[in-house]
């Protein structure tokens, strides 16, 4: 019974920023599971060789690059999802990004919107048109990647903590727009030892502050994904899972 839950055989996810870190567990989870999966991200060779592991498994992949800043990218990369597998039954929004400012004030307009246009502005157009389509169809299943930066937010982080907060209401936004077919939930990420930790000062590395005291490693995301994927998560929707070891 339990494994019939997170069944995805025959389902396609679609999951942007999917060629490394967090984005990459979820690829081959949703795989292993049963799913094909469309990749993207910016750099097409990296999704392509997420896509190799992906067919190594016996499953379907679709590698596309694109920027999810750009929404004539985005439109594009709808397309190709529909016209190579007809559907898409789980949409991750996971691709983003937090560069550290100088300052608030002197975060530039081009960072701003550069920010903002990842973390926010792409999600909300790939929820909006995948999530009508879904609404159409047989339904489906939305998360969107946010983090603790949004709850938690620290100086010189302002348009990332604010472009979380946005994504965080947009699940709201889009789970009583496009419900009762399609479930939309917010996946709230905390600190993960992907590559992108590797420019972390050691004692982050190492502890955090948290009731776990500790990073996530990049595996432990894929329970989480998969219960808000699979029929597991059928009465959850608008919800906010934490998945940080306990920040405080």
């Amino acid at each position: 019974m339990s494994a019939a839950l997170f069944d995805l055989s025959g389902k396609i996810a679609l999951v942007t920023g999917g060629s490394r870190g967090l984005g990459r567990e979820m690829v081959l989870a949703f795989a292993r599971a049963g799913a094909d999966v469309v990749i993207t991200s910016r750099k097409l060779e990296g999704c392509r060789e997420v896509a190799r592991e992906v067919e190594a498994l016996g499953r379907k992949a679709l590698p596309v690059a694109c920027h999810v800043g750009h929404w004539d990218e985005l439109d594009a990369l709808v397309d190709a999802a529909y016209a190579a597998f007809g559907k898409v039954d789980i949409l991750v929004n996971n691709a983003g990004m937090s560069p550290l400012a100088p300052s608030s004030a002197q975060t530039s307009e081009e960072l701003f919107d550069k920010v903002v246009g990842v973390n926010f502005k792409g999600p909300f157009r790939l929820g909006a048109v995948i999530g009508e389509r879904m609404a159409a169809g047989d339904g489906g299943s939305i998360i969107n990647v946010s983090s603790t930066g949004a709850l938690m937010p620290q100086p010189r982080f302002g348009p990332y903590a604010g472009a979380k907060a946005a994504l965080n209401a947009l699940t709201q936004v889009l789970a009583l727009e496009y419900g009762p077919k399609v479930r939309v939930n917010t996946l709230s990420a905390g600190p993960f030892l992907t590559d992108i930790s590797r420019s972390w000062p050691e004692e982050h590395r190492r502890r955090t502050r948290s009731a776990l005291g500790r990073p996530g490693n990049p595996e432990e995301v894929v329970t989480s994904a998969l219960y808000l994927a699979s029929p597991a998560s059928s009465y959850t929707t608008g919800a906010l899972l934490r998945v940080d070891g306990g920040l405080f």
